[in-house]
């Protein structure tokens, strides 16, 4: 029997510690780190489906805030609307998701902007790589304030 050297990885495992704290709902987040509520009633945080469209726009969004910074070109506002569209079947999983994002930075050109959106969501985003990939994602922008 040979030993076998364990398996080289790039990045550590993710941990979320994830606690029940009565009906629907549960406190999850890094071990000892901060929580965030998910309820699965929509009451008191956000249903696992719409923490889900989060995880996916804040992931894109952690990317295109840094191409548009090494562009010289960095954002002064950021925000996303996100809409989710569900198939009717269950399990009720996403179909299509909109990302509509509106971005004020001086110098930013909407062209500029598309790009790192799509760079971030076709090549950089580790949550849109994860989901299913019949899940068609788009996306727009609106440039605000001075570009």
């Amino acid at each position: 029997m040979t030993a076998r050297a364990p398996a080289q990885t790039a990045t550590k495992p993710s941990r979320i510690h994830v606690e029940w704290v009565g009906g629907h709902r549960f406190d999850a987040g890094r071990p000892n780190g901060p929580a965030a509520r998910i309820d699965g009633d929509g009451e008191t945080g956000q249903s696992p489906p719409e923490t889900l469209l989060s995880a996916l726009a804040t992931c894109v969004s952690y990317d295109v805030i840094d191409i548009l910074a090494k562009q010289r070109t960095p954002i002064e506002s950021l925000e996303i609307d996100v809409v989710g569209e569900r198939v009717d079947t269950i399990p009720h999983r996403y179909k299509y998701i909109t990302l509509n994002f509106r971005i004020a930075g001086k110098g930013i050109e909407k062209d500029q902007a598309l790009r790192a959106i799509e760079l971030s969501a076709t090549k950089y985003c580790s949550v849109r790589d994860s989901l299913r990939s019949d899940i068609q994602v788009a996306w727009t922008v609106e440039l605000r304030g001075e570009s």
